[in-house]
């Protein structure tokens, strides 16, 4: 009997379903960092604190070098 055997399907499944959520996951993170750059980045950069513009920065700065790896 031809086809794909009920492990190779389950195994199949279990992969599709693995990359949705990854997918979602990622829209989540997306999202959130968007929020965060329109809100707290963008709030220190108009603002009047130096050093929260700094630490802003430099947490943007290693959001995206995480991002990177």
């Amino acid at each position: 009997m031809g086809g794909i055997s009920q492990d190779t399907q389950y195994c199949v499944d279990l992969l599709t379903q693995l990359q949705a959520v990854r997918a979602a996951l990622h829209r989540v993170e997306t999202e959130v960092l968007r929020d965060h750059l329109d809100h707290c980045v963008m709030g220190a950069m108009t603002g009047d604190d130096p050093e929260d513009r700094k630490a802003k920065a430099g947490e943007l700065i290693e959001l995206l070098a995480r991002a990177g790896r």
